[in-house]
């Protein structure tokens, strides 16, 4: 009984999900109804290790991105104070910036930091420039210093002596005074001027270990010392993880509160300097039953309980950098000790990144916060095994179809359209619930300007299981041409998608320079002209599509003369 009970339930579950899935679902989207301009807050990297940056397949992957996007791209790393001798591995790099000689006077030396710049400059992109982490002459606990972290060996083993706080503040000050000089310098005011600077990195978990009290401090010394080097350069923090769990205490909320009114460490004056503020905000995957499910909810709780703070704090005015905004926690930490983590291969973390990013727009709206960028906090990881499930863009120098969800948003333009859409999971169900069961998000983002309406289209669900194809029809109103070129770019598991191809090569982890040239131009955004210079009529134009599951599609159309 108990056997046919459970087939009975499988055959229920199927065909509701089945009917909903080929029943056609219409999207209409508005070319007339423009709302707000669209910030390319996915225009926003990161990573923790800072020696990658000018590594092979880092310098590569930098140009990729600076190539498609057609704004300044900012990147974000760890590590840029730390000490050490340059050496890449995972969750660690150094700069070895401060030293001390033998009379315990300052010896700066930028060549490693500067590199680390000069590969984001020479392509247009542009550092936030984190202040950190501790040099080892200035840590009050040195030893042990570096730590040796491996996927699978406790979290809590990184938080060594680069956490602390410094044996001597003014010391501190000075290091970050003489930094940014020397940046401008190097790169001139304007330049510098045009780059974020934050202090530390999540000082409310072990990444800080002094109390709230010392980061305080930490902070006013750093950015009197950024102020006083450049004037006109932004300083933000306190880049605190979790809004969505901190509710005892809110360490964001009494970080505004100190910048705000309470006394300055390093001048004695009332409050600090503040033209930016900064959290994090993670998603919570689980592996259950052998398949992944992600959720969506515990990174928007995140995303809008730290807005809601800035939106009552006397801040509220100022932009918002939601400094690591991730589907979970530990980019370095692979699908063989974690395996959560095995998403982000293939498309469920492109209709995540696709799904997710699109709120990010809807919560800024919501709450009245300006919301400058989202730092994804993926790039790529050296010399690494082949597809190994780390949170990344590009494996071995080969993208990721993640990375194309990157190319599909830098093409929108404009302001945002307005959209109908009755198949869309309802916002507050997605914040409440994710996305479960035989409801699928089968949500829809346009954007549009003067020469071209731009409309993302996904099939997600929580559960990385198989899933029929959804039929939509797009429905363009009001485009304002008379002809019109219509361009479809797919990320599924045929199109933009190397992780496939790999897989179909019998996941080789020697590659020869044939699978190489195949598998680089597997990770490469797939397009296709679906009618050129069609004339229209009244401004109309209906297109039909077959949406995979875990799919995400963009279609671009272009007005002709």
């Amino acid at each position: 009984m108990k056997q046919y009970s459970f087939l009975v339930l499988l055959i229920c579950l199927f065909t509701a999900g089945s009917a909903q899935n080929n029943t056609p679902i219409s999207i209409t989207i508005d070319a007339a109804a423009t709302g707000e301009p669209m910030k390319p807050v996915w225009a926003f990297f990161g990573y923790d290790e800072p020696n990658y940056t000018y590594m092979r397949d880092g310098k590569k992957l930098l140009s990729e991105i600076a190539s498609f996007s057609k704004i300044p791209v900012y990147v974000r790393t760890h590590n840029l104070l730390t000490s050490g001798n340059g050496e890449a591995a995972l969750k660690w790099g150094s700069t070895n910036a401060y030293t001390e000689d033998s009379l315990g006077r300052p010896v700066y030396n930028w060549h490693i930091a500067d590199s680390i710049f000069d590969a984001y400059i020479s392509r247009g992109m542009k550092p936030i420039a984190e202040i950190g982490f501790m040099p080892e002459a200035l840590s009050t606990h040195p030893h042990p210093y570096r730590h040796h972290w491996k996927p699978g060996v406790a979290y809590d083993s990184v938080y060594t002596g680069w956490a602390y706080p410094p044996t001597d503040y003014a010391k501190w000050g000075n290091l970050v005074y003489e930094w940014v000089k020397h940046c401008v310098q190097r790169y001139g005011e304007t330049e510098v001027n045009s780059w974020y600077w934050e202090v530390w990195n999540e000082p409310n978990i072990g990444y800080w270990k002094g109390t709230p009290t010392e980061y305080y401090k930490l902070y006013d010394y750093a950015a009197d010392a950024v102020k006083r080097a450049c004037p006109g350069t932004r300083i933000g923090g306190p880049t605190s993880t979790g809004p969505g769990w901190d509710k005892a205490e809110s360490f964001l909320q009494n970080f505004l509160t100190h910048c705000a009114s309470e006394t300055n460490a390093a001048t004695g004056k009332t409050g600090a300097p503040l033209d930016y503020i900064s959290f994090h905000a993670k998603g919570s995957p689980k592996f259950l039953n052998g398949h992944v499910r992600m959720n969506m909810a515990t990174q928007l709780k995140d995303i809008i309980k730290g807005c809601n703070v800035v939106r009552n704090s006397p801040f509220k005015n100022l932009p918002v950098i939601i400094g690591e905004c991730d589907p979970e926690g530990c980019a370095a930490c692979g699908m063989a000790t974690n395996p959560e983590n095995a998403y982000r291969n293939g498309t469920m973390y492109s209709s995540y990144t696709a799904a997710s990013f699109s709120r990010i727009y809807d919560i800024a709206k919501s709450t009245g916060v300006t919301i400058e960028g989202a730092v994804s906090w993926s790039f790529e990881f050296e010399n690494q095994p082949w597809f190994y499930g780390f949170r990344d863009l590009a494996t071995n120098g080969v993208d990721k179809p993640v990375l194309n969800v990157f190319r599909m948003y830098a093409m929108m333009k404009g302001n945002r359209l307005n959209i109908a859409n009755t198949s869309a999971v309802p916002f507050d169900s997605i914040v409440n619930n994710s996305v479960r069961g035989t409801q699928r998000d089968l949500g829809a983002f346009a954007a549009g300007d003067s020469k071209t309406t731009s409309v993302m289209i996904w099939n997600y669900h929580d559960d990385d299981l198989p899933a029929p194809s959804q039929s939509l029809t797009l429905n363009f109103q009001h485009l304002p041409a008379k002809k019109i070129t219509a361009l479809l770019y797919k990320i599924d598991s045929a199109r933009s998608n190397a992780y496939e191809v790999w897989k179909k090569m019998g996941s080789p982890q020697q590659v020869n320079d044939a699978q190489y040239k195949q598998l680089e131009a597997a990770g490469q955004l797939y397009n296709e002209t679906m009618v050129k210079k069609q004339k229209i009529t009244n401004g109309s134009y209906n297109m039909k599509i077959l949406l995979p599951a875990q799919g995400v599609y963009l279609v671009r159309v272009l007005y002709e003369e």
